[in-house]
């Protein structure tokens, strides 16, 4: 049986530790599938990113992946790549979602509010709402 997406290390010791006599075990079993390819912290951090990065900014993807036990080099490699797309996916998200200029200054800052909760830095909010096209 496969699994339907990938796990951190950190998200199956939670999930196997109320099943283990202790947590030695957990560790044992944890290390037993890392060694045989089957758990992998960096193709975890990858996935995330890759299923996230459509529809959400780098800080909301970072946030999350801290959360799963992402932490340190790994965390920093995961995301790097995400801060030179950011304005073109959260353009993305923006058209999709709304589609044209705000009408309204109450208009614009829903939308901004939306794209800030979607994870997108604050300039790039600033610029897809703004219509700054550089």
């Amino acid at each position: 049986m496969q699994a339907r997406r990938e796990h951190s290390r950190a998200e199956l010791a939670q999930r196997l530790a109320p099943h283990a006599k202790d947590s030695d075990e957990v560790e044992r079993t944890l290390d037993a599938l890392a060694s045989k390819g089957l758990l992998s912290e960096s193709r975890f951090a990858e996935a995330l990113v890759h299923r996230r990065s459509g529809r959400f900014g780098a800080a909301r993807i970072r946030h999350e992946l801290k959360d799963k036990g992402i932490a340190g080099d790994l965390l920093r490699s995961a995301t790097a790549a995400l801060a030179g797309s950011e304005l073109d996916r959260a353009r993305a998200v923006w058209r999709k979602k709304f589609g044209s200029a705000p009408a309204s200054t109450a208009e614009r800052a829903r939308q901004m509010r939306f794209l800030a909760g979607r994870g997108f830095a604050a300039e790039v909010v600033h610029k897809v709402v703004g219509g700054d096209e550089e």
